[in-house]
């Protein structure tokens, strides 16, 4: 089941927060219930893209994505992810995310999000998301003009590049019989 209270109480909470701009981080604290954990009595690694959910919709409209896609009847796709688990989240801990938009290409919006433990980083996820309408994909110079950033992206860095680059090498769709 979709946490919809947890992400009232997000945009609650943050409500008032100050806009951000490309590359500047949102700050979710978030604790791990019961409902979020599997046979091993952590953290399900499904839920943890779920919760990071809950940190990208508030990062979204602190930096006016959300209602550039409620202006343009768009809406958003996770169009790719890799994720590392590092350390166990269990029942009851106290978790903080991290969300940042990392840059574009001219399809993708890639952003990084890491879940933290006591200052420890428990895990990592680079995604890659697109903007949709009612003809596709929306190019991502056109949402970085919606929000008045100009077309041009931030450098991405070498290591998100690098994993655009092998995953476009990725066949698709993908040997049925394999």
């Amino acid at each position: 089941m979709y946490p919809i209270i947890r992400l009232t109480k997000e945009l609650v909470v943050h409500r008032a927060a100050p806009a951000l701009a490309v590359g500047e981080t949102h700050v979710t604290h978030l604790i791990c219930w019961p409902w979020d954990i599997d046979l091993w009595m952590e953290l399900n690694n499904g839920r943890t893209l779920t919760i990071m959910d809950l940190g990208r919709v508030v990062l979204f409209r602190r930096m006016g994505v959300i209602g550039a896609m409620r202006r343009n009847r768009w809406a958003g796709t996770i169009a790719g992810a890799s994720v590392r688990y590092r350390r166990r989240v269990r029942m009851f801990d106290r978790i903080e995310m991290k969300s940042r938009i990392i840059g574009w290409d001219a399809r993708f919006t890639y952003a990084e999000q890491s879940l933290w433990r006591d200052g420890e980083c428990c895990s990592h996820a680079l995604l890659r998301m697109a903007i949709t309408g009612g003809k596709g994909i929306v190019p991502s110079a056109d949402l970085a003009r919606e929000l008045g950033l100009g077309e041009e992206s931030p450098p991405l860095p070498d290591w998100v590049q690098a994993w655009a680059d092998a995953d476009a090498q990725r066949p698709w769709p993908p040997m049925a019989d394999a």
